[in-house]
Protein backbone atom coordinates (compact mmCIF):
# COMPACT_ATOMS: atom_id res chain seq x y z
CA UNK A 1 0.00 0.00 0.00
CA UNK A 2 1.67 3.20 -1.13
CA UNK A 3 -1.15 5.66 -1.88
CA UNK A 4 -1.79 8.20 0.82
CA UNK A 5 -3.79 11.31 1.54
CA UNK A 6 -1.93 14.46 0.66
CA UNK A 7 -3.31 16.15 3.75
CA UNK A 8 -1.54 13.93 6.28
CA UNK A 9 1.71 12.54 4.85
CA UNK A 10 2.69 15.11 2.23
CA UNK A 11 5.08 17.38 4.11
CA UNK A 12 4.28 20.38 1.90
CA UNK A 13 0.83 20.42 3.48
CA UNK A 14 2.15 20.43 7.03
CA UNK A 15 1.95 23.73 8.96
CA UNK A 16 5.74 23.82 9.48
CA UNK A 17 8.85 23.22 7.41
CA UNK A 18 10.36 19.74 7.43
CA UNK A 19 13.85 21.07 8.12
CA UNK A 20 12.68 22.12 11.60
CA UNK A 21 12.26 18.45 12.51
CA UNK A 22 15.24 16.39 13.71
CA UNK A 23 16.22 13.61 11.30
CA UNK A 24 15.34 11.11 14.04
CA UNK A 25 11.65 12.12 14.13
CA UNK A 26 8.94 9.74 12.90
CA UNK A 27 5.28 10.37 12.20
CA UNK A 28 3.11 7.74 13.93
CA UNK A 29 -0.47 6.90 14.81
CA UNK A 30 -3.68 7.99 13.14
CA UNK A 31 -2.10 10.33 10.59
CA UNK A 32 -0.08 7.46 9.11
CA UNK A 33 -3.07 5.13 9.16
CA UNK A 34 -5.35 7.72 7.54
CA UNK A 35 -2.72 8.57 4.96
CA UNK A 36 -2.41 4.95 3.91
CA UNK A 37 -6.20 4.74 3.67
CA UNK A 38 -6.41 8.00 1.67
CA UNK A 39 -8.65 9.45 4.36
CA UNK A 40 -8.66 13.21 4.76
CA UNK A 41 -9.79 14.19 8.26
CA UNK A 42 -11.35 17.61 8.68
CA UNK A 43 -8.61 18.62 11.12
CA UNK A 44 -4.91 17.89 10.56
CA UNK A 45 -3.63 16.02 13.61
CA UNK A 46 0.00 14.87 13.54
CA UNK A 47 1.88 12.79 16.11
CA UNK A 48 5.66 12.53 16.14
CA UNK A 49 7.97 10.40 18.25
CA UNK A 50 11.62 11.28 18.83
CA UNK A 51 14.35 9.44 20.75
CA UNK A 52 15.19 12.65 22.62
CA UNK A 53 14.46 16.40 22.86
CA UNK A 54 10.78 16.01 22.03
CA UNK A 55 9.60 18.90 24.21
CA UNK A 56 12.48 21.12 23.11
CA UNK A 57 11.63 20.47 19.45
CA UNK A 58 7.99 21.38 20.11
CA UNK A 59 9.02 24.61 21.85
CA UNK A 60 11.30 25.61 18.99
CA UNK A 61 8.64 25.03 16.33
CA UNK A 62 5.99 26.83 18.38
CA UNK A 63 8.33 29.77 18.92
CA UNK A 64 9.34 29.94 15.25
CA UNK A 65 5.72 30.12 14.08
CA UNK A 66 4.33 31.93 17.14
CA UNK A 67 1.97 28.99 17.57
CA UNK A 68 0.41 27.71 20.77
CA UNK A 69 2.50 25.45 23.01
CA UNK A 70 1.16 23.05 25.65
CA UNK A 71 3.28 20.79 27.85
CA UNK A 72 1.06 17.71 28.13
CA UNK A 73 3.30 15.46 30.23
CA UNK A 74 6.64 16.65 31.58
CA UNK A 75 7.63 13.25 32.93
CA UNK A 76 6.96 11.38 29.69
CA UNK A 77 8.17 14.32 27.59
CA UNK A 78 5.03 15.00 25.57
CA UNK A 79 4.14 18.44 24.21
CA UNK A 80 1.65 19.91 21.75
CA UNK A 81 1.90 22.71 19.21
CA UNK A 82 -1.38 24.26 18.04
CA UNK A 83 -1.46 26.11 14.73
CA UNK A 84 -4.47 28.40 14.29
CA UNK A 85 -3.54 30.58 11.32
CA UNK A 86 -6.19 30.52 8.56
CA UNK A 87 -5.50 27.68 6.18
CA UNK A 88 -2.89 26.19 8.51
CA UNK A 89 -5.01 24.90 11.40
CA UNK A 90 -3.44 21.80 12.91
CA UNK A 91 -2.54 20.06 16.14
CA UNK A 92 0.94 18.55 16.31
CA UNK A 93 2.10 16.38 19.21
CA UNK A 94 5.70 15.50 20.00
CA UNK A 95 6.56 12.64 22.34
CA UNK A 96 9.69 10.87 23.44
CA UNK A 97 9.84 7.26 22.27
CA UNK A 98 8.68 4.81 24.91
CA UNK A 99 11.11 1.96 25.39
CA UNK A 100 14.04 3.82 23.90
CA UNK A 101 13.66 2.69 20.27
CA UNK A 102 11.11 3.20 17.54
CA UNK A 103 10.20 -0.49 17.38
CA UNK A 104 9.77 -0.67 21.15
CA UNK A 105 7.51 2.39 20.98
CA UNK A 106 5.36 0.81 18.28
CA UNK A 107 5.10 -2.39 20.33
CA UNK A 108 3.40 -0.37 23.11
CA UNK A 109 0.54 0.86 20.93
CA UNK A 110 -3.06 -0.33 20.84
CA UNK A 111 -3.77 -1.78 17.39
CA UNK A 112 -1.49 -2.76 14.54
CA UNK A 113 -3.06 -0.24 12.14
CA UNK A 114 -1.96 2.50 14.56
CA UNK A 115 1.54 1.03 15.01
CA UNK A 116 2.99 2.09 11.67
CA UNK A 117 5.70 4.79 11.54
CA UNK A 118 6.55 7.05 8.62
CA UNK A 119 9.93 8.61 8.00
CA UNK A 120 9.17 12.00 6.39
CA UNK A 121 12.76 12.39 5.18
CA UNK A 122 12.91 9.11 3.25
CA UNK A 123 9.15 8.56 2.68
CA UNK A 124 9.58 5.03 4.06
CA UNK A 125 7.18 3.15 6.33
CA UNK A 126 8.33 1.19 9.35
CA UNK A 127 5.80 -1.55 10.00
CA UNK A 128 7.13 -4.32 12.28
CA UNK A 129 3.63 -5.51 13.26
CA UNK A 130 2.20 -5.84 9.73
CA UNK A 131 -0.28 -3.03 10.21
CA UNK A 132 -0.46 -2.37 6.47
CA UNK A 133 -1.62 -5.93 5.87
CA UNK A 134 -4.40 -5.41 8.44
CA UNK A 135 -5.35 -2.15 6.74
CA UNK A 136 -5.73 -4.05 3.47
CA UNK A 137 -7.91 -6.64 5.22
CA UNK A 138 -9.90 -3.94 7.03
CA UNK A 139 -9.11 -5.63 10.30
CA UNK A 140 -8.58 -4.18 13.77
CA UNK A 141 -5.98 -6.35 15.53
CA UNK A 142 -4.51 -5.70 18.98
CA UNK A 143 -0.76 -5.30 19.37
CA UNK A 144 -0.78 -7.03 22.76
CA UNK A 145 -3.33 -8.07 25.37
CA UNK A 146 -1.34 -6.25 28.07
CA UNK A 147 -1.45 -2.99 26.14
CA UNK A 148 -5.24 -3.01 26.32
CA UNK A 149 -5.16 -4.08 29.94
CA UNK A 150 -2.86 -1.20 30.87
CA UNK A 151 -5.11 1.42 29.22
CA UNK A 152 -8.74 0.20 29.23
CA UNK A 153 -9.94 3.22 27.23
CA UNK A 154 -8.35 1.47 24.26
CA UNK A 155 -11.12 -1.13 24.55
CA UNK A 156 -13.86 1.34 23.65
CA UNK A 157 -11.61 2.97 21.09
CA UNK A 158 -11.64 -0.28 19.12
CA UNK A 159 -15.39 0.00 18.53
CA UNK A 160 -15.10 3.68 17.65
CA UNK A 161 -12.32 3.09 15.14
CA UNK A 162 -14.13 0.13 13.62
CA UNK A 163 -17.14 2.40 13.14
CA UNK A 164 -15.06 5.23 11.69
CA UNK A 165 -13.10 3.05 9.27
CA UNK A 166 -15.65 0.39 8.38
CA UNK A 167 -13.36 -2.30 9.81
CA UNK A 168 -14.04 -5.55 11.66
CA UNK A 169 -12.54 -6.83 14.90
CA UNK A 170 -10.03 -9.64 14.60
CA UNK A 171 -11.47 -12.62 16.57
CA UNK A 172 -8.75 -12.84 19.24
CA UNK A 173 -8.94 -9.09 19.69
CA UNK A 174 -12.71 -9.23 20.08
CA UNK A 175 -12.33 -11.92 22.73
CA UNK A 176 -9.81 -9.77 24.61
CA UNK A 177 -12.17 -6.77 24.51
CA UNK A 178 -14.93 -8.80 26.11
CA UNK A 179 -12.61 -10.26 28.71
CA UNK A 180 -11.26 -6.85 29.74
CA UNK A 181 -14.56 -4.93 29.60
CA UNK A 182 -14.87 -4.87 33.40
CA UNK A 183 -11.78 -2.63 33.55
CA UNK A 184 -13.35 0.24 31.61
CA UNK A 185 -15.14 1.85 34.60
CA UNK A 186 -11.68 2.56 36.03
CA UNK A 187 -11.19 5.23 33.37
CA UNK A 188 -12.23 8.88 33.65
CA UNK A 189 -15.84 9.13 32.51
CA UNK A 190 -15.02 12.23 30.43
CA UNK A 191 -12.82 10.07 28.18
CA UNK A 192 -15.49 7.38 27.95
CA UNK A 193 -18.08 10.02 27.06
CA UNK A 194 -15.88 11.38 24.28
CA UNK A 195 -15.48 7.94 22.67
CA UNK A 196 -19.22 7.33 22.97
CA UNK A 197 -19.98 10.70 21.36
CA UNK A 198 -17.75 9.79 18.42
CA UNK A 199 -19.86 6.69 17.80
CA UNK A 200 -23.18 8.45 18.33
CA UNK A 201 -22.21 11.05 15.73
CA UNK A 202 -21.27 8.45 13.10
CA UNK A 203 -24.00 7.16 10.76
CA UNK A 204 -22.41 3.70 10.98
CA UNK A 205 -21.80 3.99 14.72
CA UNK A 206 -25.18 2.66 15.89
CA UNK A 207 -24.33 -1.00 15.32
CA UNK A 208 -21.02 -0.55 17.14
CA UNK A 209 -22.68 1.11 20.11
CA UNK A 210 -24.91 -1.96 20.34
CA UNK A 211 -21.95 -4.33 20.06
CA UNK A 212 -20.03 -2.42 22.71
CA UNK A 213 -23.03 -2.69 25.04
CA UNK A 214 -23.48 -6.40 24.34
CA UNK A 215 -19.78 -6.98 25.02
CA UNK A 216 -20.09 -5.32 28.41
CA UNK A 217 -18.35 -2.02 27.71
CA UNK A 218 -21.34 0.36 27.93
CA UNK A 219 -23.80 -1.58 30.08
CA UNK A 220 -22.53 -0.04 33.38
CA UNK A 221 -23.78 3.37 32.21
CA UNK A 222 -26.88 2.33 30.24
CA UNK A 223 -28.45 -0.57 32.17
CA UNK A 224 -31.65 -0.69 30.10
CA UNK A 225 -30.20 0.02 26.66
CA UNK A 226 -30.76 -3.55 25.46
CA UNK A 227 -34.49 -2.72 25.40
CA UNK A 228 -33.82 0.25 23.10
CA UNK A 229 -31.74 -1.22 20.29
CA UNK A 230 -34.63 -1.54 17.80
CA UNK A 231 -35.45 2.15 18.37
CA UNK A 232 -31.76 3.05 18.10
CA UNK A 233 -31.57 1.42 14.67
CA UNK A 234 -34.91 3.00 13.84
CA UNK A 235 -33.44 6.47 14.27
CA UNK A 236 -31.05 5.97 11.36
CA UNK A 237 -33.87 4.52 9.27
CA UNK A 238 -36.08 7.48 10.14
CA UNK A 239 -33.44 9.95 8.96
CA UNK A 240 -33.20 8.07 5.65
CA UNK A 241 -36.97 8.21 5.24
CA UNK A 242 -36.96 11.95 5.92
CA UNK A 243 -34.79 12.48 2.86
CA UNK A 244 -37.78 11.48 0.74
CA UNK A 245 -40.53 13.31 2.62
CA UNK A 246 -38.96 16.14 4.62
CA UNK A 247 -35.37 16.74 3.38
CA UNK A 248 -35.22 20.06 5.24
CA UNK A 249 -35.98 18.26 8.49
CA UNK A 250 -33.25 15.72 7.74
CA UNK A 251 -30.74 18.54 7.43
CA UNK A 252 -31.93 20.11 10.67
CA UNK A 253 -31.56 16.91 12.67
CA UNK A 254 -27.92 16.49 11.64
CA UNK A 255 -26.92 19.96 12.88
CA UNK A 256 -24.97 20.32 16.12
CA UNK A 257 -26.56 21.45 19.34
CA UNK A 258 -26.30 25.20 19.81
CA UNK A 259 -23.96 25.19 22.79
CA UNK A 260 -20.33 25.63 23.73
CA UNK A 261 -19.71 22.05 24.75
CA UNK A 262 -16.69 20.89 26.68
CA UNK A 263 -15.88 18.05 24.33
CA UNK A 264 -13.97 18.54 21.10
CA UNK A 265 -16.59 16.22 19.63
CA UNK A 266 -19.77 18.26 19.38
CA UNK A 267 -23.04 16.40 19.48
CA UNK A 268 -25.54 16.58 16.64
CA UNK A 269 -29.26 16.59 17.35
CA UNK A 270 -29.44 13.07 15.92
CA UNK A 271 -26.63 11.94 18.23
CA UNK A 272 -28.53 13.47 21.14
CA UNK A 273 -31.64 11.53 20.09
CA UNK A 274 -29.56 8.34 20.10
CA UNK A 275 -28.18 9.16 23.54
CA UNK A 276 -31.68 9.84 24.87
CA UNK A 277 -32.85 6.52 23.40
CA UNK A 278 -30.14 4.62 25.30
CA UNK A 279 -31.21 6.09 28.62
CA UNK A 280 -33.75 4.78 31.09
CA UNK A 281 -37.00 6.46 30.03
CA UNK A 282 -37.77 7.85 33.44
CA UNK A 283 -36.62 11.50 33.18
CA UNK A 284 -35.24 11.63 36.72
CA UNK A 285 -33.26 8.41 36.36
CA UNK A 286 -32.08 9.44 32.88
CA UNK A 287 -30.76 12.68 34.31
CA UNK A 288 -28.77 10.77 36.93
CA UNK A 289 -27.32 8.50 34.23
CA UNK A 290 -26.12 11.53 32.28
CA UNK A 291 -24.70 13.20 35.38
CA UNK A 292 -22.73 10.01 36.04
CA UNK A 293 -21.11 10.42 32.62
CA UNK A 294 -20.61 14.13 33.31
CA UNK A 295 -22.48 15.42 30.32
CA UNK A 296 -22.90 19.19 30.21
CA UNK A 297 -25.99 20.91 31.58
CA UNK A 298 -27.29 21.72 28.11
CA UNK A 299 -26.85 18.10 26.97
CA UNK A 300 -28.60 16.77 30.07
CA UNK A 301 -31.45 19.25 29.80
CA UNK A 302 -31.87 18.56 26.08
CA UNK A 303 -31.94 14.76 26.49
CA UNK A 304 -34.48 14.97 29.32
CA UNK A 305 -36.69 17.26 27.21
CA UNK A 306 -36.70 14.68 24.42
CA UNK A 307 -37.59 11.85 26.80
CA UNK A 308 -40.41 13.83 28.41
CA UNK A 309 -42.00 15.00 25.17
CA UNK A 310 -41.63 11.67 23.41
CA UNK A 311 -43.81 10.29 26.21
CA UNK A 312 -46.26 13.16 25.64
CA UNK A 313 -46.54 12.38 21.92
CA UNK A 314 -47.18 8.74 22.73
CA UNK A 315 -49.99 9.73 25.10
CA UNK A 316 -51.51 12.51 22.98
CA UNK A 317 -51.25 11.73 19.24
CA UNK A 318 -49.91 14.77 17.34
CA UNK A 319 -52.85 14.83 14.93
CA UNK A 320 -55.24 15.31 17.88
CA UNK A 321 -53.31 18.09 19.61
CA UNK A 322 -55.03 21.42 20.12
CA UNK A 323 -53.22 24.62 19.07
CA UNK A 324 -52.39 25.24 22.73
CA UNK A 325 -50.83 21.79 23.10
CA UNK A 326 -48.88 22.30 19.90
CA UNK A 327 -47.65 25.68 21.10
CA UNK A 328 -46.48 24.25 24.43
CA UNK A 329 -44.68 21.43 22.61
CA UNK A 330 -42.84 23.87 20.32
CA UNK A 331 -42.01 26.13 23.25
CA UNK A 332 -40.54 23.25 25.26
CA UNK A 333 -38.54 21.61 22.46
CA UNK A 334 -37.39 24.57 20.35
CA UNK A 335 -34.51 23.53 18.10
CA UNK A 336 -34.81 19.98 19.44
CA UNK A 337 -38.08 19.45 17.58
CA UNK A 338 -36.40 17.67 14.59
CA UNK A 339 -34.77 15.22 17.00
CA UNK A 340 -38.13 14.57 18.62
CA UNK A 341 -39.65 13.81 15.21
CA UNK A 342 -37.08 11.12 14.38
CA UNK A 343 -37.45 9.62 17.86
CA UNK A 344 -41.21 9.41 17.35
CA UNK A 345 -40.72 7.83 13.92
CA UNK A 346 -38.31 5.29 15.41
CA UNK A 347 -41.08 4.37 17.85
CA UNK A 348 -43.40 3.64 14.92
CA UNK A 349 -45.18 6.95 14.42
CA UNK A 350 -45.74 7.61 10.72
CA UNK A 351 -44.48 10.98 9.38
CA UNK A 352 -47.97 11.95 8.19
CA UNK A 353 -49.14 12.01 11.80
CA UNK A 354 -46.73 14.85 12.47
CA UNK A 355 -47.17 16.59 9.13
CA UNK A 356 -49.02 19.56 10.59
CA UNK A 357 -46.43 20.06 13.32
CA UNK A 358 -43.56 19.79 10.84
CA UNK A 359 -45.23 22.27 8.48
CA UNK A 360 -45.72 24.73 11.32
CA UNK A 361 -42.10 24.32 12.43
CA UNK A 362 -40.80 25.28 8.99
CA UNK A 363 -43.20 28.22 8.55
CA UNK A 364 -41.50 31.24 10.19
CA UNK A 365 -44.77 33.19 10.37
CA UNK A 366 -46.78 30.37 11.90
CA UNK A 367 -48.61 31.77 14.94
CA UNK A 368 -48.41 28.50 16.88
CA UNK A 369 -44.81 27.43 16.27
CA UNK A 370 -43.34 30.94 16.06
CA UNK A 371 -45.78 33.36 17.73
CA UNK A 372 -44.85 37.04 17.84
CA UNK A 373 -45.40 38.35 21.40
CA UNK A 374 -48.05 41.06 21.65
CA UNK A 375 -46.40 42.69 24.68
CA UNK A 376 -43.20 42.46 26.69
CA UNK A 377 -42.58 42.21 30.40
CA UNK A 378 -41.66 45.89 30.45
CA UNK A 379 -44.99 46.72 28.82
CA UNK A 380 -46.84 44.86 31.56
CA UNK A 381 -44.89 46.51 34.36
CA UNK A 382 -45.40 49.97 32.88
CA UNK A 383 -49.11 49.67 32.01
CA UNK A 384 -50.17 47.71 35.10
CA UNK A 385 -47.75 49.24 37.64
CA UNK A 386 -46.14 45.91 38.44
CA UNK A 387 -42.75 45.24 39.97
CA UNK A 388 -40.29 42.66 38.59
CA UNK A 389 -41.30 39.20 39.82
CA UNK A 390 -42.02 35.66 38.59
CA UNK A 391 -45.60 36.85 38.11
CA UNK A 392 -44.53 38.75 34.98
CA UNK A 393 -43.40 35.54 33.30
CA UNK A 394 -46.61 33.79 34.29
CA UNK A 395 -48.68 36.60 32.77
CA UNK A 396 -46.67 36.50 29.54
CA UNK A 397 -47.22 32.73 29.27
CA UNK A 398 -50.95 33.16 29.82
CA UNK A 399 -51.11 35.93 27.21
CA UNK A 400 -49.23 33.81 24.70
CA UNK A 401 -51.61 30.89 25.19
CA UNK A 402 -54.62 33.17 24.79
CA UNK A 403 -53.12 34.54 21.59
CA UNK A 404 -52.55 31.04 20.19
CA UNK A 405 -56.13 30.10 21.07
CA UNK A 406 -57.42 33.16 19.19
CA UNK A 407 -58.84 34.86 22.29
CA UNK A 408 -56.71 38.01 21.84
CA UNK A 409 -54.94 39.56 18.87
CA UNK A 410 -53.65 43.03 19.82
CA UNK A 411 -51.43 44.61 22.45
CA UNK A 412 -54.45 46.30 24.00
CA UNK A 413 -56.19 42.91 24.22
CA UNK A 414 -53.12 41.52 25.96
CA UNK A 415 -53.06 44.29 28.58
CA UNK A 416 -56.76 43.86 29.25
CA UNK A 417 -56.34 40.10 29.49
CA UNK A 418 -53.50 40.47 32.00
CA UNK A 419 -55.53 42.97 34.01
CA UNK A 420 -58.40 40.53 34.17
CA UNK A 421 -56.11 37.80 35.48
CA UNK A 422 -54.81 40.14 38.20
CA UNK A 423 -58.34 40.94 39.35
CA UNK A 424 -59.31 37.29 39.73
CA UNK A 425 -59.73 36.21 43.34
CA UNK A 426 -56.93 33.93 44.60
CA UNK A 427 -57.72 30.22 44.42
Amino acid sequence: MTEFSQSSLATEHWPFLLNLLPQTAYLVGGAVRDGLLSRQPAHLDLDFVLPERAVKTARQIASYYKAGFVLLDAERQIARVVFQAPGREATVDFAQMEGGTLEADLQRRDYTINAIAYNPFTAKFIDPLQGQADLARKLLRMVAYKNLQDDPLRLLRAYRQAAQLGFQLEPDTHTALRQLAALLPQMAVERIRTELNYMLNLPQGTAWVQRAWEDGLLSPWFPQANQRFPQLTGLDQAVTRLQETWPQLRIQVTLNLKADLRDTIKMSRLALAKLATLLTHDPEIAELELVKLRYSKIEIRSAVILIKHLAQIQQVPPETMTPSQQYLLFKATGDLFPALVVMAMAQGLIPQAMAELIQRYFTPTDPVAHPVPLVTGKDLMKRLALSPSPQIGELLDAIQLAQVEGKISTAADAIDFAQAILTLPPE
